[in-house]
């Protein structure tokens, strides 16, 4: 036996590039290697006090049995909740779905919509995820290139072009991930005048950076009433609440599209872990608009980003912006490409990034996995210290190449 016994449908995904570099970042650490790693998407922060003892208490109350499918019926409450206080959308309990990470709760959603042929719109640059995800549904990818010159947003006109017969969804996601750009409600306001046209079209939108926001309010396509039936919220406490370990995501949506998804769920995961439902709860309970932890987070976020912006601004060549949420910056480098160092010529994103890797001992992740290959994904989710000298490597690095 050997592996072409491995299916077409495992054959035609990618291994996550954000995920593979960690590990390249961590096996070199191990053999003492001093690795700077921006390529990572997860808060540098830990968990709120309040949230952990929440889990603890939930131990202790013997909350150990397997849960309902879609979640404890408490926190579908609460997802409910939360919608309606902090985006001012109305979703029952029963139109919520808890899953095992917001990328659960994308999967559920493709597999629930997608037959052979079914096409979904996504604006590239996108998180690496998004098209595996829709491979593995046996969709099709519909990949509308945006660019710096963009600000990275899908235009309205765009958006019409890329609509076929086959259009089953349109996937969203302010604030983004890679770019870190936000979406104002006038440019939302301008696609949903496009997608009301096509109520047969699911929107599904991945909000999961909401409240790591620089420039203002986060507006949720959900909030506009000419496409509300449209819409399936995606979200979690992965980002806000530095919880990306507890695995705890949910969707919001149409009840038969939330009846598929448990239906789907009940066959290969069943209701994601107990304790971390319990601690789910009590971060949801917590208004952001009164949460010292979210602020002070969000705080530091923007500090670091201020800096990054101008340390990368510094470096000839780099076409840089100023991300208005998350905690990325997606610049283009393509300045340095057919450049070499000692007879290896840097090709693309991918070579430069291992070029980083290898000579600078920083981290970062290729353009090529989320759909533009002239650029490289940098996190600034670490101390502002590794931030300033994993830019001055980067930079030095940069010098060498011919």
């Amino acid at each position: 036996m050997n592996k072409s016994i491995i299916s077409k449908r495992v054959q035609r995904i990618s291994l996550s590039a954000t995920l593979e570099m960690t590990r390249r970042s961590r096996e070199l650490r191990a053999q003492g290697k001093d690795i700077i790693n921006l390529s990572i998407g997860e808060p540098d922060f830990n968990t709120p006090d309040p949230v952990k003892e929440a889990a603890k208490k939930a131990i202790d109350n013997n909350i150990t049995h397997y849960p309902p499918v879609a979640g404890f019926r408490e926190l579908q409450e609460a997802v409910s909740m939360k919608l309606k206080r902090d985006n001012n959308l109305d979703y029952s309990p029963e139109q919520v779905v808890v899953s095992n990470g917001a990328k659960q709760s994308l999967a559920n959603i493709f597999m629930s919509i997608l037959n052979p042929g079914d096409e979904v719109i996504l604006a590239a640059p996108y998180w690496v995820s998004y098209s595996d995800i829709i491979k593995m549904a046996s969709g099709t990818v519909v990949a509308v290139s945006t660019g710096v010159e963009k600000h990275f947003k899908i235009q309205p006109e765009d958006l019409r072009k890329a609509i076929t017969p086959k259009t089953k969804a349109f996937l969203f996601n302010s604030p983004s991930n890679p770019t870190g750009m936000v979406y104002s409600e006038d440019e939302i306001a301008a696609l949903v005048a496009v997608l009301k046209e096509y109520p047969d079209i699911l929107i599904v939108s991945d909000e999961i950076y909401e409240h790591i926001h620089f420039s203002g309010k986060h507006v949720s396509i959900g909030s506009f009433a000419e496409v509300k039936d449209q819409v399936v919220i995606v979200n979690g406490v992965s980002k806000c609440y530095a919880m990306t370990g507890w695995r705890i995501g949910y969707m919001a949506g149409p009840k038969f599209l939330a009846e598929a998804c448990i239906k789907l769920q009940g066959q290969y995961t069943s209701g994601p872990g107990s304790i971390s439902q319990m601690a789910a709860l009590t971060a949801l309970k917590n208004s952001p608009k009164d949460s010292k932890y979210i602020h002070t987070m969000v705080s530091a976020f923007k500090e670091r980003r201020d800096i990054l912006v101008e340390l990368m601004s510094k470096i000839p060549g780099v076409i840089t912006y100023v991300p208005d949420g998350a905690f990325y910056l997606f610049p283009d480098v393509s300045y340095y490409f057919g450049k070499s160092f000692k007879g290896e010529e840097i090709k693309n994103g991918y070579d430069l990034s291992m070029y980083f890797l290898n000579e600078a001992n920083v981290a970062v992740v290729p353009g090529e996995a989320f759909g533009e290959a002239n650029s490289i994904r940098i996190s600034y989710a670490t101390s502002k210290s590794l931030i300033e000298e994993a830019i001055e490597r980067m930079k030095a690095a940069l010098e060498k190449l011919k």
